[in-house]
């Protein structure tokens, strides 16, 4: 009796990717936040006579160079939306609202922001909306807390012009880019991470080209078919092409300047990410034979490192750069 082994059980693992950067602004971009803080909307005016809210540093339509300040209105009127049943973590309400464009009194486009309404039924294009504003500011678009229902009526009068000048003005913001995801692996990613378990490194071979693929993507982005010859490579390889990271990174416990390089297994077709240790981040060099060194767990390489043997000559790795 022929038995057939068993598909891997799916993997899957939460992810996040986080990149907080700061960013230094413009006197418009810094009016206009530091306003919010004020309780103040700013709106920047166009050669044409437009007004922009926000407002830009250069017109989208001639990129003329945009100084003109002025104030509009805390009220506005809706002119799109789509009802959010369910806020995600980070969102403006923790209860369900409504994305929504509001064009602010004085203004000739809209700005996008949270509505606070009780269901889907209570919104429509056209409304009348006023902002909450946040109790505690700092000069930041969430010193607007939301919209809310408004039944005041439009105001007719022509925004009014603005130094910009404030006390204290916001020359920079910390802006957060955060996506949190769960990510599932197919079969050969699946396959992959099982092998590196138990310290070994495996990729897939094409059957066309013959190009063997670490980590396994299923298929050959090449020939574009499936690739399930498995192959072991490794564990040692030569460093192809390297950089030096001098800004050390948020959460990661690595003294700075330490090196990351491209790693082409013995065997592989291409090669693989992976940071260089026990050798002075300015001694590692192109053709740099290096071996794995696991993490404790013993569930991938934490880093790699020199060893020992003669550099790789570059014609056998310079297909792969």
């Amino acid at each position: 009796m022929t038995l057939t082994p068993s598909p891997p059980e799916p993997l899957s693992a939460p992810l996040v990717v986080e990149f907080p950067f700061t960013r230094s602004l413009g006197p418009v971009q810094s009016a206009f936040l530091t306003g919010l803080r004020e309780r103040t909307v700013l709106g920047v005016r166009t050669e044409d006579g437009r007004t922009l809210v926000p407002p830009v540093e250069y017109d989208p339509g001639t990129a003329a160079e945009l100084r003109d300040l002025v104030q509009v209105g805390a009220a506005g009127t809706v002119t799109t939306w789509a009802w959010n049943p369910e806020p995600r973590r980070g969102q403006p309400l923790a209860t369900p609202f409504a994305w929504v464009l509001v064009r602010l009194d004085g203004a000739d486009t809209a700005l996008l922001h949270a509505l606070d309404a009780p269901g889907p039924d209570a919104v429509r294009t056209g409304m009348r909306v006023r902002i909450r504003w946040a109790a505690d500011r700092g000069g930041a678009i969430t010193d607007i807390a939301c919209f809310e229902p408004y039944g005041g009526e439009p105001d007719a009068g022509e925004p009014a012009p603005h130094t910009g000048e404030f006390d204290r003005p916001v020359t920079g913001i910390v802006a957060e880019a955060r996506l949190d995801y769960t990510y599932s692996p197919g079969r050969a990613q699946t396959r992959y991470l099982q092998g590196l378990a138990e310290r070994r490194t495996v990729g897939e071979r094409c059957p066309s080209c013959a190009k063997v693929y670490v980590p396994p993507r299923g298929a050959c982005p090449t020939c574009g078919v499936a690739t399930t010859d498995r192959v072991e490579v490794g564990p040692r390889g030569t460093v192809t092409t390297f950089c030096i990271v001098n800004i050390k990174a948020k959460n990661l416990d690595i003294e700075v300047p330490y090196v990351y390089a491209h790693i082409a297994l013995d065997g592989a077709g291409l090669a693989l990410h992976g940071r260089i240790g026990g050798i002075p981040y300015d001694q590692v060099r192109m053709g740099l034979r290096v071996e794995p060194v696991w993490s404790e767990d013993g569930r991938y390489p934490d880093h790699y490192r020199p060893t020992g043997e003669p550099d790789a000559d570059y014609d056998t790795y310079k297909e792969l750069l």
